[in-house]
């Protein structure tokens, strides 16, 4: 497999790989799963902040499938993943529930790729295409 190929491979994978984690937490988000409840009231943010970021976690799986637009899923996954991991340092823990960890490294996961795709991206964001050369 040539370079260029398996680059664009990493990519889509990529994007495929964060659209599907992220969207597979909405629906314990929408529907209000007692470990989606718990984390929002520990937060605080139950239940306003829970339907918020459902919504803009959405929103980022829609960006994330939209060739045009993978710059602002990523952009969006990584401010996403980047509150959810400092909330898992400051207020939750890394454990959740007795889930081993499981949500605290799909974050980091999602972070990771969010920070790959906005790398490969970077020129297509607006106004700051021209800094990059």
């Amino acid at each position: 497999m040539k370079l260029p190929e398996m680059g664009s491979l990493l990519f889509h994978a990529a994007r495929l790989v964060a659209a599907v984690i992220i969207g597979q937490t909405l629906y314990f988000k929408f529907s209000g799963s007692e470990e989606s409840k718990f984390i929002f009231s520990v937060l605080g943010m139950e239940p306003w902040g829970r339907y918020g970021l459902a919504v803009l976690e959405t929103f980022c799986v829609l960006f994330l499938l939209v060739p045009k637009f993978v710059w602002f899923g990523a952009f969006l996954g990584f401010n996403l993943m980047l509150g959810a991991i400092l909330s898992h340092f400051v207020f939750l823990g890394i454990v959740v529930q007795n889930d081993n960890g499981l949500l605290f490294i799909l974050a980091l996961v999602v972070f990771s790729l969010s920070t790959y795709l906005l790398y490969v991206e970077r020129k297509k964001i607006p106004y700051l295409y021209e800094y990059f050369d």
